[in-house]
C-alpha cells in the first residue's frame, strides 16, 4: 500500500514508454523518492558518465506519502548525475505535479537515452506517449505549460518543463512545475535539455491507497495539529515565508554579501519579508498573498507583483501580473550577495528564473563572483558587452539574468556557474561553494555547523541536506551555540540522516521545524507495509546517505573535496557576533568521519556498509 508499485521507463532514443513493476525489495530498504530513485540510478549508470551524455539517466520520483492526506505530501524529486557538480543530484520540488504523477498510478519515471528531436511526455493515467515538441522548443516555462494545457484542452494537466536555460545548456538550469515551483539545483534542467525532453505533462485520477486508513488519518491529524500550533509552521512561515530569516540572519552576522567578503548587508531590511509586506506610495505591496503546494497546511509560498513604474518592467508588461515571489535564498542570492537592495529588481530577476528555469542561488552567487572580478579588473566592459557589473548595480543584475536565461552575450559565461567562471578567469579561489555548487544564504563563519554541512553534502553545498540553522539559530529542536564546534559533528549527522528519511517519504522538509521523526514515522508506518519505526527511519536515512557517498566516491570525488574555500577558512568575519572568526572545519571533520563509520579518507568502512546492507 501507499506505493503505486509501478514505474514508467521512457527510452527517448527509441521513443518507447513501458511500465514495469517497482522493485519492492528495494522499496523496503529505500522507501521512495530520493532514496529509491538514488538506488535505481546507482544500479543503472556508470558514476563516471558524462552528465549530458545519453548514457546518463534522469528519474522523477514520488514518495509513498506523495498524494496522500498527509500535510505537504505533494513533493517529488529529480535524481540524476548533476551537470553543475558531477556528483549525484537530487532536486526536490513541491506544487501539484508530484501528486498528479502518483495519482496516475506511478511511483517514478526513468528517462534514458536522447531523443533525436524535441519531445514532451504526456501521461494520462495508464496511457503514456512521447509527442513532438517543436512548437514549444524555445518557449518559456510559462508558455509551455499554458500551451500544453490548451493543446490537450485540459486545464487540470500538471506540467514540469525546462525553459530556454535548459535548452541552451546553462549548467544550473532547473525544472519548473506549476509555473513557479522548481527542482532547481545542481543542473537537472540541463540534463533534461540534453535529452531533448521539453516537458512532462500528467493527468492522473487513480487515487492513492494506504495500508491502514484509520490509523493513517489519526497520525495525519495529529501531525497537522502540531504544525498548526508551532510558531514557525503555524505563524512565521505563513506570514513571511522563508523571508522571515533575512533580518534574523543579518543580525547574527551570518548573511554573506559581496561574494562572502562580508557577513552583514546594510540593505538587508530593504529586501526582507517585512519589506515585501510594506505598502508602497501607490498603496500596493510587493507581496500579494501567500499560497500552498498540494496538501500543505503551512502555505509558505509567496505570490508577488512588481511596481508598474519600475525600470525593470518597461519592456516586459507580462511582469505586471502576480507570480511566484521571493524566498529567502533567492532574495539573498540576487540581492545581498550582489550588494543589491532594490526589492523590485530582485523580484523581477526571480520572475525570470521562474519563467526560464534558472536556479536563482547559483545565478546570484555567480553574478556576485563576476562582480568581484569586475571590480578587480579581471573582467572588463569588453567582456560583459558594456554592462557595468559593479556590486549594487540592480539594472546590471536584470540585464545579466535575461542574457543568462537566453544563453546570450556574457550570460553564456554566467551560465557556466561560478566555479568554471572563476577558473576561466584565473581566480578559482573566488568560487564560494563545495563540489562545484554554490553556497546558499548562510555564512559558516557565523554558523559553524553549516560549514561542516556544506563540506560534506552529497550534492555539493546545500542547506537542505542538513539545516543546522534550525538548532544553531532558531533553537529547534534544541538550542546550540552557532559559534562553537563542539557537538556539531553529531548534530550534522543527525540532521543529514533525518532529512534523507523525510525526503524519501515525499514530504516537505519545512515540516521539521515542528515535527520530529516521532511525528513522521507513525504516518509512514500506517501508510506502508512493514516496520517504519523511528529507528527504522533513522537507519533508512543513514543508508541513503552512505549510498549517495559511494556513488560520489566512484565518480572520482574523495575526502579532499570535503572542504571549504580559503576565504571561509582563513579570512575572519569583519563584523557582527562572529567578528574575528573563521570556520573551524578541521576540528569537526575528523569527528564526523568517525561518527559516520568512515575511515580517515572519508570512505565508509566495510563494517558500516555491511551493517546498512550496502554490500
Amino acid at each position: 500500500m501507499a506505493w503505486a508499485r509501478k514505474l514508467l521507463r521512457v527510452n527517448l532514443t527509441t521513443g518507447t514508454c513501458t511500465t514495469e513493476p517497482l522493485n519492492m525489495d528495494w522499496a523496503k530498504l529505500y522507501l521512495g523518492s530520493r532514496g529509491l530513485a538514488a538506488k535505481y540510478l546507482v544500479e543503472e549508470i556508470d558514476p563516471k558518465v558524462d552528465p549530458l551524455s545519453p548514457e546518463n539517466k534522469m528519474i522523477m520520483a514520488t514518495g509513498p506519502l506523495t498524494g496522500t492526506a498527509a500535510s505537504t505530501a505533494g513533493r517529488y524529486t529529480v535524481t540524476t548525475k548533476g551537470e553543475l557538480t558531477g556528483v549525484i543530484a537530487c532536486s526536490n520540488s513541491g506544487g501539484f505535479f508530484g501528486n498528479e504523477l502518483k495519482n496516475a498510478g506511478l511511483d517514478m519515471i526513468i528517462f534514458e537515452g536522447k531523443s533525436p528531436k524535441p519531445v514532451y511526455l504526456l501521461i494520462q493515467n495508464e496511457q503514456a506517449a512521447l509527442i513532438d515538441a517543436d512548437e514549444f522548443w524555445g518557449c518559456s516555462v510559462w508558455d509551455t505549460e499554458e500551451g500544453i494545457k490548451a493543446k490537450h484542452q485540459d486545464p487540470f494537466i500538471r506540467v514540469a518543463s525546462i525553459g530556454k536555460a535548459g535548452e541552451v545548456g546553462c549548467k544550473f538550469a532547473g525544472i519548473v512545475n506549476d509555473m513557479d515551483r522548481a527542482a532547481g539545483r545542481s543542473g537537472v534542467g540541463a540534463v533534461m535539455g540534453s535529452k531533448n525532453l521539453k516537458a512532462v505533462a500528467i493527468r492522473g485520477t487513480r487515487g492513492v491507497r494506504v495500508n491502514n486508513p484509520a490509523q493513517f488519518i489519526e497520525a495525519v491529524n495529529n501531525g497537522k495539529r502540531v504544525l498548526a500550533e508551532n510558531p514557525v509552521t503555524g505563524e512565521g512561515l505563513p506570514t513571511y515565508g522563508t523571508q522571515v530569516l533575512m533580518n534574523v540572519i543579518n543580525e547574527i552576522g551570518a548573511l554573506p554579501t559581496h561574494n562572502h567578503r562580508d557577513v552583514q548587508f546594510v540593505g538587508a531590511s530593504d529586501i526582507s519579508g517585512e519589506a515585501m509586506h510594506a505598502v508602497r506610495k501607490d498603496g500596493t505591496k510587493n507581496l500579494v498573498s501567500n499560497a500552498a503546494c498540494f496538501g500543505c497546511t503551512i502555505a509558505c509560498q509567496r505570490v508577488s507583483k512588481i511596481e508598474r513604474s519600475h525600470f525593470t518592467v518597461k519592456d516586459r508588461p507580462q511582469y505586471q501580473i502576480a507570480s511566484g515571489g521571493l524566498e529567502y535564498e533567492n532574495a539573498w542570492a540576487l540581492g545581498a550577495d550582489a550588494g543589491i537592495n532594490d526589492l523590485e529588481a530582485i523580484t523581477f530577476a526571480n520572475f525570470i528564473c521562474n519563467e526560464q528555469g534558472l536556479d536563482p542561488i547559483t545565478l546570484g552567487a555567480t553574478i556576485a563572483a563576476a562582480m568581484e572580478m569586475f571590480e578587480e579588473g579581471v573582467i572588463t566592459l569588453e567582456d560583459t558587452g558594456g554592462i557595468d557589473l559593479r556590486f549594487g548595480n540592480a539594472e546590471a543584475l536584470v540585464q545579466i539574468t535575461e542574457l543568462t536565461a537566453k544563453g546570450e552575450g556574457f550570460g553564456r559565461e554566467i551560465g557556466l556557474g561560478s566555479k568554471r567562471l572563476c577558473e576561466k578567469y584565473g581566480r578559482g579561489e573566488l568560487h564560494m561553494g563545495v563540489k562545484g555548487q554554490e553556497f546558499p544564504a548562510y555564512d559558516s563563519r557565523g554558523i559553524q555547523g553549516m560549514g561542516l554541512t556544506y563540506a560534506t553534502s552529497n550534492r555539493g553545498a546545500c542547506h537542505l541536506r542538513s539545516y543546522t540553522v534550525a538548532s544553531e539559530v532558531l533553537g529547534i529542536p534544541e538550542k546550540t551555540d552557532p559559534l562553537v564546534t563542539e557537538g556539531k559533528a553529531g548534530l550534522v549527522k543527525a540532521f543529514q540522516d533525518a532529512t534523507a528519511a523525510v525526503d524519501a517519504c515525499g514530504l516537505c522538509i519545512f515540516t521539521t521545524f515542528a515535527w520530529t521523526l516521532e511525528d513522521i514515522a507513525p504516518q509512514v508506518d500506517a501508510a506502508c507495509e512493514g516496520d517504519w519505526s523511528v529507528d527504522a527511519m533513522l537507519e533508512l536515512g543513514e543508508r541513503i546517505w552512505n549510498m549517495e557517498r559511494q556513488f560520489n566516491l566512484a565518480a572520482g570525488f574523495t575526502g579532499k573535496d570535503d572542504t571549504l574555500p580559503k576565504r571561509i577558512l582563513k579570512d575572519a568575519a569583519k563584523t557582527g557576533p562572529a567578528k574575528g572568526r573563521v570556520n573551524e572545519l578541521g576540528k569537526m571533520l575528523p569527528e564526523y568521519y568517525e561518527l559516520r563509520g568512515w575511515n580517515a579518507e572519508g570512505q565508509p568502512t566495510s563494517e558500516t556498509l555491511q551493517r546498512l546492507g550496502l554490500i
